[in-house]
């Protein structure tokens, strides 16, 4: 988008806002010969696994290609959500016993996330605000009333639906036909909140290795040798806990997980009278679309965190903030004036029947297919999945051993998603024309 070279601050930089404090980190701790288990990935999963083990008297080490907590558990919106909106047919796939299980645990991984942040005392800027979602056409208000009705009854959410002619209560903005409030649903500073974690993890006893590959994993009467690029480590159990990064070291991990690009922006700091106009309320902000948008105030009260799929191709982050300018000022004229501080991207991971997913494949074990909320679930699979190798015969959450799919001519690069993804923004520009 030719001219719009004004939008960017003379000091924009391309890196996630919430680095300015809190960077990714190089640990290198020294390299163990044994242990107990290696865990493949330094995110929320990885080190939420890794500290209850560590507590338990496990010897953990854990390995990232890059620096501990680059990939998306610095890069996301720091948005902490409730529940998951269960896929149709679920029910008659896997049986009502099952499917109210996973009920369960899509709203348990918001409550054990907020438990786990008191237990710890984990200063992370987190506040319960409630989310607030757009309902982009008259039809996607209609369903939002028939999924509000699950939330409050089937799995014990707090929703309630604001009509179009009260919404200015919640946004100031015009942009939407309504939409509905969910209580359960917070946020944080995500680089802070990995930043506790992952220093918690340390003071535990795992060991930290940055910038330190894992090759191969071979697996040898029953336990692994784990080949990094600093050397070989034998271990009793593996865990890959890559999510949307990973680099197809495990195939059938990879052809499981499909990861998505999603583009970043955060503005310059914006007057306290404009933050209250455009989010009176505080609350975390998504739309209805299928190539939603989701947007937030920062912890510190001045700034827009405004993310989305802005193209669909991997771009420069510098094309792509052009873009979510022009979709952020859609939904808010009044900030035109005003410019990017920062610009980045990173991964999401979902999977083709969206669901997470909690699996053991040829002795070695995964987690990950957050679909897009990662926080708190990564961080509950994370926990359950150190709970199912310490005890396991403890009962098993809903997203255990539910079958993991994939799909034939899919090896790691979802080589369909820019067709599917045009396809999907002309159903959302259809929906909105037309209103259903």
């Amino acid at each position: 988008m030719p001219g719009q070279e004004h939008i960017f601050h003379p000091d924009f930089v391309v890196a996630p806002y919430w680095w300015d404090k809190h960077p990714p980190a190089d640990h290198n701790d020294r390299m163990p010969r044994t242990v107990d288990i290696a865990i493949v990935g330094s995110g929320y999963c990885g080190l939420a696994a890794g500290l209850a083990l560590a507590r338990q008297g496990w010897r953990v080490a854990t390995f990232d290609a890059h620096r501990i907590g680059e990939g998306a558990s610095t890069r996301n919106g720091g948005m902490v959500s409730g529940g998951l909106k269960l896929p149709a047919g679920l029910r008659r796939k896997v049986g009502q016993a099952r499917y109210e299980k996973i009920q369960h645990d899509s709203v348990e991984s918001f409550r054990y996330f907020e438990s786990f942040l008191a237990e710890e005392g984990f200063d992370v800027d987190y506040q319960r605000t409630g989310r607030f979602a757009g309902a982009h056409s008259a039809g996607a208000y209609a369903r939002q009333v028939k999924q509000a009705k699950v939330l409050n009854g089937d799995m014990g959410l707090t929703a309630r639906m604001v009509p179009s002619d009260r919404q200015d209560e919640e946004i100031g903005s015009r942009f939407y036909h309504g939409g509905m409030v969910v209580e359960e649903c917070g946020g944080i500073d995500p680089a802070k909140y990995h930043h506790a974690l992952r220093h918690a993890y340390g003071a535990a006893g795992g060991s930290l290795h940055s910038r330190n590959p894992v090759r191969e994993i071979i697996r040898d009467k029953g336990k692994f040798l784990v080949q990094t690029a600093r050397g070989a480590v034998a271990a009793n159990h593996v865990f890959v806990a890559t999510n949307g990064y990973g680099d197809g070291l495990v195939p059938y991990f990879q052809r499981r997980v499909i990861p998505i690009t999603t583009f970043v922006i955060a503005t310059e700091p914006l007057p306290a009278d404009l933050i209250k106009d455009i989010n009176p309320k505080g609350r975390m902000l998504v739309d209805t679309k299928r190539i939603l948008n989701w947007y937030r105030i920062t912890p510190c009260g001045r700034r827009i965190i405004f993310g989305g799929r802005a193209k669909f191709s991997d771009v420069d982050e510098r094309e792509s903030a052009k873009s979510l300018y022009q979709l952020m000022c859609k939904i808010w004229p009044q900030v035109r004036d005003y410019r990017i501080s920062h610009a980045w991207k990173g991964n999401v991971a979902f999977t083709f029947d969206h669901l997470p997913h909690i699996d053991t494949h040829q002795g070695i074990h995964y987690a990950g297919g957050c679909q897009g909320a990662g926080i708190a679930m990564a961080t509950y699979l994370g926990h359950r999945t150190a709970m199912r190798l310490l005890h396991p015969d403890h009962p098993s959450c809903g997203f255990e051993n539910l079958g993991f799919p994939s799909r034939p001519l899919y090896y790691g690069k979802p080589w369909f998603i820019p067709p599917l993804a045009s396809y999907y923004k002309l159903l959302d520009r259809v929906e909105r024309w037309t209103g259903w």
